[in-house]
């Protein structure tokens, strides 16, 4: 007894493949690439971040563990 084999209904079309993509998905990365840019452009106005005591201590306690 033979298989049946199925057809498709309606042809699968050849052509351009239509991919959307978000609006954050390209403005995200060019956002981050232009403030990275200026940081280059001016390292004098990257300050260092005030850390919170415990927020440091955090930070050297997971990098004693990592030297481990």
């Amino acid at each position: 007894m033979p298989a049946r084999t199925h057809t498709r209904p309606h042809p699968a079309t050849t052509g351009s493949v239509d991919i959307r993509l978000p609006w954050w998905a390209l403005a995200l990365p060019a956002l981050a690439f232009v403030a990275l840019l200026t940081l280059i452009l001016n390292p004098s106005d990257a300050h260092a971040a005030t850390g919170d005591p415990a927020i440091t201590q955090l930070f050297a306690r997971v990098q004693q563990f990592l030297a481990r």
